[in-house]
């Protein structure tokens, strides 16, 4: 290898360029900003405060963040289902006054005085939810409409009972204890908010009710079409906000034994900037209350801290002003351009060089030399069909094959004219095989392993994998399951192509040429999926062999096949048969002969084999051109080969006229034909094939006569 080709080699192969894509596809990465401006504020106020770490400095800050922390939690959940709340300052300040003048002036019970809170809360709660939900009004103008009225209120309810609140003797041992006392250590309000987020982040994300804020915060009108009944969702988020704020005026109540012109002063703003600092979207459905809670912690550190340094009251506005402009610009600009981002970085290509193959032009002479058998196979379903990437029959001789539409057709023998939607099953049926229940087994792209059985009910088997503890990639998802085949002992085999794209990328993985292909095995015994082999281009066919001690499985993009021993001295070890291949190895299936069947789904190019050599120039080429304009693997033109035990070359055709079947991804050979199909075609093809045993059928090889 030349100098130039091994810098590249070390440069796109070892340094891991993908795991930045990778990160940023990640939903906890909306976390990082805030969770890094969380770490550097405290930090730096730390160390700028002498004692900002004492306890008793702590525990007064914490009864603070406590009661703060319940309101951004409330907000939150408004701003998540699509609204905005600026009156939790006005019902903070009413639902603390409420609790002390009824606990103080009217000496009544504490829970009297709490259940006063929450009913001044949940009621101007229900207003707001009311005007703004079920008549439709503008949730910012209508809540400052309500912040002004319920601040002018508690003004002059405080003018004129403040007064009387002071000089009562009302006392009560609960009610110190839940304004200054501790539980483990711990302030009741810092409980108490915990308790708030844990629930509040469980039903977000865990309940129907939940799902139904987010739903309607994303798009209302989708919201609405889906059947969630969006105006009474977005009332109840506004009765929750509501209900929030009072628990934090109560709180606040039983800290300071009174209410004053102060109270919940500019707390909207601090609310609303806590809210958006931490992450949440302004635009409603993208957030979590967990975002909500480092906020506030972020703007409770950043004014006090503030305020202990000797800047005063205009300092700390400003100071806020400029994190909510910061923040509401991030969180615009990255919601925006955030796809943009993912398209500059995550598709990283690597170097690879090609073996020297073997030439397939007709006449050369090498045991890959294509003839012309294939243009004169007869049509099936001509017109009816659209994508049929696998093909298969059974015991009866019915043809069956998937579609792009998510539905397995069934052709009945012998003349293959009439056809039916066997099953539907959505997403795009691939890989096909029958066990020896005759439940038909498909790979479905993006879905996962499915089986349907004889009386066409459609059951998932699988849709996961054991997840590696180190990977970044989700790999527990499968992406792209492409083949599949049963043993004997009836465990299923099949491939999941890529770990980084879905099945209708499959043009990017090919571009990138990473090895995150893989072998996987269902067992039917216990349900469960295991890994066998990791790191191959595009795993496609899998093919138990005829004896079943060992399975035959593609590796499209290295033009390889791979032998994996099931059993024997080499059980779990895997070894190439068949390299450097001028076609791009697809499904594998059994000969009657003892021999193998293998697709080639396009053939080799001088011009794509160059490019694997310039990893940069791919990735320049997936920034800066249309699609359209990509240079791809050749898909257009393919054919069959059959190979032996020992990865021998016996026969190779194709359809050189690129009239019936230029492209091929699959072929089932039954009774003396050979069943062909395509992923990029309108038909089957049958094929008679010379000299071959006509009542070999795919299903009595493996499973022997009808049972």
């Amino acid at each position: 290898m030349a100098f130039r080709d091994r810098l590249q080699a070390w440069r796109y192969n070892l340094i891991p360029d993908h795991l930045i894509g990778e990160i940023l596809t990640k939903r906890w990465t909306d976390n990082a900003i805030p969770f890094l401006a969380l770490v550097i504020v405290v930090a730096g106020f730390g160390s700028s405060i002498p004692g900002f770490f004492k306890l008793t400095s702590l525990q007064d800050s914490t009864r603070q963040l406590g009661e703060f922390s319940i309101v951004v939690t409330g907000l939150t959940v408004v701003m998540l289902g699509g609204g905005i709340d600026l009156s939790v300052g006005s019902i903070f300040a009413l639902s603390c006054f409420a609790a002390v003048s009824v606990f103080f002036i009217f000496e009544q019970p504490v829970w009297i005085a709490l259940l006063a809170s929450i009913l001044t809360g949940v009621a101007f709660g229900a207003i707001n939810g009311y005007l703004v939900g079920f008549l439709r009004l503008r949730a910012f103008l209508t809540t400052l409409v309500t912040f002004i009225i319920g601040r002018a209120v508690y003004d002059i309810l405080v003018v004129n009972f403040a007064a009387q609140i002071q000089m009562s003797m009302a006392m009560s041992d609960v009610w110190d204890f839940v304004g200054d006392g501790t539980f483990l250590d711990i302030s009741i309000s810092v409980l108490t908010a915990l308790i708030f987020v844990v629930i509040t982040h469980i039903a977000l994300t865990r309940s129907r009710p939940g799902w139904h804020v987010l739903a309607v915060g994303g798009s209302r009108r989708s919201a609405h079409n889906a059947g969630i009944k969006v105006k009474q969702t977005v009332f109840l988020t506004y009765v929750f906000s509501g209900f929030c704020s009072s628990i934090a005026g109560f709180l606040i109540a039983c800290r300071l034994s009174g209410a004053g012109p102060g109270t919940g002063l500019n707390l909207e703003i601090l609310a609303l900037t806590a809210a958006v600092v931490g992450g949440n979207s302004l635009g409603g459905g993208r957030g979590s209350v967990v975002k909500g809670l480092m906020g506030a912690i972020i703007v409770l550190v950043m004014t006090n801290g503030l305020i202990r340094l000797g800047y005063g009251t205009g300092t700390n506005q400003m100071v806020l002003g400029l994190m909510l402009a910061v923040a509401v610009t991030v969180d615009i600009r990255w919601l925006k351009n955030r796809h943009k981002v993912l398209n500059e970085v995550y598709v990283a290509p690597v170097y690879l060089r090609m073996g020297e193959a073997k030439s397939a032009v007709p006449g050369s002479g090498t045991s890959y030399a294509l003839d012309d058998r294939l243009s004169r196979t007869e049509y099936i379903g001509l017109g009816q069909l659209e994508g049929p990437e696998d093909v298969i029959l059974d015991r009866n001789d019915h043809l069956y094959c998937g579609t792009r539409h998510g539905e397995i057709v069934r052709f009945f023998a012998p003349d293959y004219q009439r056809s039916e939607v066997f099953a539907h099953i959505g997403g795009f049926p691939l890989g096909l095989a029958f066990d020896k229940d005759e439940n038909l087994i498909s790979c479905v792209g993006a879905m996962g392993l499915y089986s349907i059985s004889p009386d066409r009910s459609v059951r998932k088997l699988t849709a996961e994998t054991s997840r590696s503890w180190t990977s970044v990639v989700d790999d527990a998802r499968l992406r792209d399951p492409n083949d599949c085949d049963i043993a004997p002992d009836g465990r299923i085999y099949f491939t999941d192509s890529t770990k980084r794209y879905d099945a209708h990328d499959w043009a990017l993985d090919s571009i990138e040429n990473r090895a995150t292909g893989r072998l996987l095995v269902y067992d039917p015994k216990d349900g469960s999926t295991k890994t066998l082999l990791d790191g191959y281009r595009y795993t496609n066919g899998v093919c138990v062999a005829h004896d079943g001690n060992s399975l035959f499985f593609a590796e499209s993009w290295a033009c390889r096949v791979h032998r994996y021993w099931l059993s024997g001295p080499k059980a779990g070890i895997a070894e190439c048969v068949i390299s450097d291949m001028p076609g791009y190895p697809d499904n594998i299936n059994r000969a009657s002969d003892g021999t193998y069947w293998m697709a080639w789904l396009g053939m080799r190019t001088p011009s794509f084999d160059l490019s694997l050599r310039h990893p940069g120039m791919r990735k320049r080429m997936t920034r800066r051109l249309p699609q359209d304009d990509w240079l791809f693997p050749n898909i257009n033109t393919g054919g069959v080969v059959k190979f032996d035990d020992q990865g021998q070359i016996r026969d190779a055709m194709a359809d050189l006229s690129g009239v019936s079947h230029p492209m091929v991804t699959s072929m089932r050979e039954h009774r003396g034909f050979l069943f062909v199909g395509g992923i990029l075609n309108n038909r089957i093809g049958r094929f008679e094939i010379a000299g071959s045993d006509e009542t070999w059928t795919g299903p009595s090889s493996y499973w022997g006569g009808q049972q």
